[in-house]
């Protein structure tokens, strides 16, 4: 029984830990300008790390959602066309809803997995594992 202990404190050691806590997940709004026709978001970085994506991902996401062309410039994503703020943060919100956030528990703790040409987003508070569009 003491080993079955010990083996138990081991495996709970190796378990990732997650906050249980819902309120804890709230995505930032943009803070940006309009120069021009350009439209410019100056904590993107910000965001797609706090979602825990790649800035690639979450900026195709929204170029194409938004269609409108844009391109990184350092740490600013650019659009090239005159964008509400609030059309961009629906759009944000879209994209937390269908690649962040579980479907199942509700959770923003979670991965993006590609196994073969499919790809999951896998809950690493509940394990549950949901597909997703590859190709966005």
């Amino acid at each position: 029984m003491d080993n079955y202990e010990k083996l138990l404190d081991l495996a709970y050691s190796k378990v990732k830990r997650v906050d249980t806590a819902k309120e804890r997940f709230e995505v930032p709004k943009i803070e940006g300008h309009i120069e021009g026709k350009k439209t410019i978001l100056t904590n993107f970085l910000q965001i797609a790390s706090y979602l825990r994506r790649p800035a690639e991902h979450l900026q195709k996401f929204l170029l194409r959602e938004l269609a409108t062309p844009g391109q990184m410039e350092g740490d600013r994503l650019v659009f090239n066309n005159k964008i509400p703020s609030t059309k961009i943060n629906q759009k944000i919100e879209e994209y937390t809803n269908e690649f962040v956030l579980c479907k199942e528990c509700g959770k923003p703790d979670t991965e993006v997995i590609k196994e073969d040409r499919l790809s999951f987003v896998h809950c690493l508070a509940c394990g549950a594992k949901h597909s997703i569009r590859s190709k966005i």
